[in-house]
């Protein structure tokens, strides 16, 4: 057996050899020896490798770097790198930057002398059939970015380097790969802050601020111009070469219903935003016109094309080298659209809510909370909105004694705080010196999901509303899912719609805490069997499909505006039927392809299911045939 060189836990990511694979991600025990690196599974109880998952001929790799994390990694997926050889990218997760480099160092100079080695690499992961730093979707692409060094021996070297034929691009990157901050980084302040706890950095928008510290995955320390440090949320900040959130017309994070609310509210010809479009990556400009001095004006949306040299255009071929370039351009011509882009609409949406009411906050003072009124009555007790700090915005759940496994919760509650997306509702602290104790998290102005769908709609709602509901939904599940976290009680009713229309999961892992029997036994009335698939059902096995199976309900409420899910069934009637295969039918509103994805997730075979990222990127699909 050849000696061991280096030995350590990772967690390996899948390698999505088909396109349509899920990924995955297992702790696996990496074993390097002179000319393999090889990975195994480990029994903890008995402390010995266990069956060989893999190996990596070192003659064969091609690169060894690094990985920008992904957005919103967990804390365990913060210090990825990759082996890149001839199946593709294998992706590992080390545990801290120490190992992450001791590897990465050891690796290169073992395959220094390799006859393959690549010039260039891919700084971000390969997700989904595609590369997210340059949005190529060919595996085998050559990289985006010169390998570090190598940029210098070609300029300081009399002999160029050969050129490296390239394969064919399928497509090229909107922008330029977006910089991952790091220790030492500046960063523009896209939003306003002001400083909730002592240990808070004030931050003015558009000013540069320099980063010190990362430890926490939501709150960085910062110092600015003046010399003041503290901790700032961290997404309230951009790095500074992100080009596009510097200029007033984009709007980041704005689907295509907010932009047509917003021009129309404006009501002014020529009014227009530049938006992220629903595929990953591409920009969408929206405009509003009054063609031949009509009153009430509409909505056009243009979609940012590339061409294969990378150039960018709308409507007509002007070509451009940049997006900033193109704007300028059809300020002054309408170049094929409706009208040319007259006035900026917006230049900034909300702010987002932060991870907590300040760094290190999780403990709130009660007698910092003001009561305003009652909201409703759920399952742990009232809700009311009020003030914190008599300015912000918050929701108060006031747990009722006996409802809830309140010291279990209690500890639950500093993790789930780290939880932070734009469609999860953010828990912001508790209050547990007292009884009853208070859970406080962001108030979000138009109330449940379900109430929305059936009261809160102004007007018959569009494909495209009732799609962009359902991405929001997919969107923060797949966010839980990468976390591992499962929800448990999924559903319109725990959902709900801020002031701009986008809907949020709240309620996520409560129902363990839930101490009512008829809630936790599915003999119980109160018990959410209408969610609920087999397994759940007939053995409460609990898993990230059985969240998927209630997503598919939930999209069935969505697109009946509010209906009760099998509405003439009693609880058993729909245990016995739908373990023998019956399925909900298709709303009248779901066209075919929206019914499939329905009923792709209530497969009778829990992993026949998709998961939620998958989910998220088939209704973006849709979405984006309607840009």
């Amino acid at each position: 057996m050849s000696v061991s060189i280096l030995e350590e836990f990772f967690i390996k990511r899948s390698q999505q050899k088909k396109k349509t694979s899920p990924l995955n991600y297992k702790e696996r025990l990496f074993v390097l020896t002179q000319d393999k690196l090889s990975y195994y599974e480990y029994d903890q109880d008995k402390g010995r490798r266990k069956s060989l998952r893999g190996t990596v001929d070192l003659q064969k790799v091609k690169c060894v770097e690094k990985v920008h994390p992904e957005h919103h990694a967990p804390l365990e997926r913060l210090f990825p790198f990759q082996v890149i050889y001839d199946d593709g990218p294998l992706y590992i997760f080390a545990k801290n930057g120490d190992i992450q480099s001791a590897w990465i160092r050891k690796l290169k100079e073992m395959v220094r002398f390799n006859k393959d080695l690549k010039q260039k690499y891919h700084p971000c992961f390969w997700v989904d059939g595609q590369w997210q730093c340059c949005q190529q979707e060919v595996k085998q692409a050559m990289g985006c970015r010169v390998l570090e060094g190598l940029a210098k021996h070609r300029k300081d070297s009399r002999k160029p380097l050969p050129p490296t034929p390239e394969p064919p691009i399928q497509s090229l990157p909107p922008q330029p790969p977006k910089p991952v901050a790091s220790v030492g980084m500046t960063v523009i302040a896209e939003y306003e802050f002001t400083p909730l706890s002592v240990h808070d950095l004030e931050l003015r928008r558009d000013e540069e601020y320099t980063i010190l510290e990362m430890s926490d995955v939501n709150w960085w320390r910062a110092r600015d111009k003046y010399g003041r440090e503290g901790y700032i949320p961290n997404n309230y900040v951009v790095a500074a070469g992100n080009v596009l959130e510097r200029y007033p017309w984009y709007c980041k994070n704005m689907n295509r219903s907010q932009a047509e609310n917003l021009l129309k509210k404006e009501n002014k010809d020529g009014g227009f935003v530049v938006r992220d479009s629903s595929k990953a990556g591409k920009y969408t400009v929206s405009l509003f016109s009054k063609i031949s001095g009509e009153t009430a004006g509409s909505c056009r949306h243009y979609n940012i094309c590339t061409t294969s040299q990378g150039q960018f255009y709308l409507a007509d071929k002007h070509f451009f080298s940049s997006i900033p370039e193109l704007i300028t351009y059809h300020q002054h011509n309408a170049a094929g659209m409706v009208s040319r882009l007259k006035i900026i609409v917006s230049n900034r949406a909300q702010p987002p809510s932060t991870a907590g009411l300040g760094y290190g906050i999780w403990e709130i003072d009660p007698r910092h909370l003001t009561f305003i009124k009652e909201l409703g009555n759920g399952q742990f007790g009232v809700v009311k909105y009020g003030k914190w700090q008599g300015q912000h915005d918050v929701a108060i759940k006031m747990i009722k004694e006996g409802s809830m496994s309140e010291d279990d919760f209690i500890e639950e509650a500093k993790i789930m705080m780290k939880l932070c997306h734009e469609n999860l509702v953010q828990l912001y602290g508790v209050c547990t010196k007292q009884r009853p104790i208070y859970i406080v998290t962001e108030f979000l102005s138009n109330g449940c999901l379900l109430t929305y769908l059936k009261e809160g709609l102004k007007q018959h709602p569009t494909n495209i509303q009732l799609l962009e509901m359902c991405k929001d939904v997919a969107e923060g599940m797949a966010y839980l899912e990468s976390s591992q976290y499962l929800h448990r009680d999924l559903a319109a009713r725990n959902c709900l719609v801020d002031c701009n229309g986008t809907v949020k999961v709240t309620d996520f892992g409560l129902s363990r805490y839930v101490l009512d029997d008829e809630y936790t036994s599915s003999e119980g009335s109160k018990f959410p069997v209408r969610w609920s698939p087999p397994e759940v059902l007939l053995y409460r096995k609990f898993s990230s499909k059985s969240d998927i199976w209630a997503y598919g309900i939930l999209m069935w409420e969505v697109y009946t505006l509010g209906k009760l899910p099998y509405e003439r069934l009693s609880n058993q009637e729909i245990v016995d039927q739908v373990s023998r295969g019956m399925r909900l039918y298709r709303p009248q509103l779901a066209n075919d392809r929206v019914y499939s994805i329905m009923t792709s997730c209530w497969s009778e075979k829990a992993e026949e299911r998709p998961t939620f990222q998958e989910l998220a990127v088939n209704v973006q699909d849709l979405l984006y045939e309607f840009q």
